[in-house]
């Protein structure tokens, strides 16, 4: 659910100090654990090393993201792939496709250098 209107956007109080008077170009990384906090006009420009609970995900801030959470840009799961045995099948025929197509340049540069 949405924050009340009348309460306003939640930003975390830390990064505002981190970010208030600086300029994007000196700041450099800001670290930060406050995955929950919205990302306002002020932090544009900005880099953040958000934490995803086991490293920082360094986030360049824009136009677009301003209204959107920075955790949002972090992900704490990692997508490995769907399928089973018909995706290693495929995955087997682009190995051996690749393979193939390896050897058939080594033949081709062999045959240029004679």
């Amino acid at each position: 659910m949405s924050r009340s209107l009348s309460k306003g956007p939640y930003v975390d109080g830390k990064l505002l100090k981190k970010v208030g008077g600086k300029k994007p170009d000196d700041a450099g990384v800001i670290k930060t654990w406050a995955r929950r906090s919205m990302i306002p006009p002020e932090f544009v420009g900005f880099k953040f090393g958000v934490y995803n609970g086991r490293q920082h995900i360094e986030v360049l801030v824009t136009e677009d993201m301003v209204g959107h959470r920075l955790g949002e840009f972090s992900p704490t799961k990692k997508f490995l792939r769907h399928g089973g045995k018909i995706q290693k099948e495929l995955e087997q025929k682009q190995k051996e496709a690749e393979i193939a197509a390896a050897q058939a340049a080594k033949t081709a540069s062999d045959a240029a250098k004679k």
